[in-house]
């Protein structure tokens, strides 16, 4: 039997080329593959659909400390806990230094999974069209990083 998350590529491979492989939204797709029997409409637990809200609210708030930087006030910890997924969350100003330092050390193994993904899919990309002049994406971040800095200081004063 396929996983919950086959069936939904099943679903997104069918509605896009029955659409001519036009780019869509994962809502479309899914109001497809439920008009079409390919997938149910859920019945969901309250506190389940809640608190991915709230988990989508508590990543989405930011506040601006005394010196004009503005920073993510709640910040994830994920454990895991008699084989089961728990997200811890904590704010920032007042949490434990060990709840921070798990959560950034979250965050950056999130990061590099992403670049490590985006390398990937690039020189597939690449691969694919060894006709063309390779797309060449950097990974050093660091200039980045620090010319948002100085663009913030800017702006914010």
């Amino acid at each position: 039997m396929a996983s919950f998350n086959e069936q939904l590529q099943r679903v997104w491979h069918a509605f896009v080329k029955e659409r001519g492989y036009l780019p869509a939204t994962a809502r479309e797709a899914c109001m497809w593959g439920v008009a079409q029997g390919m997938i149910a409409a859920p019945d969901y637990d309250p506190y389940d659909r809640l608190s991915e809200d709230m988990s989508r609210a508590l990543r989405g708030e930011y506040a601006t400390d005394r010196m004009g930087r503005r920073y993510r006030k709640n910040h994830a910890v994920r454990v895991t806990k008699g084989g089961v997924q728990y997200t811890m969350w904590a704010i920032l100003g007042h949490s434990a230094r060990e709840h921070m330092h798990k959560a950034f050390i979250q965050r950056r193994e999130q990061i590099v999974g992403d670049c490590f993904q985006l390398a990937t899919d690039v020189d597939v990309y690449n691969d694919f069209h060894n006709d063309q002049e390779p797309i060449q994406i950097p990974f050093d971040f660091r200039d980045d990083v620090e010319e948002r800095k100085l663009w913030n200081d800017k702006t914010a004063a």
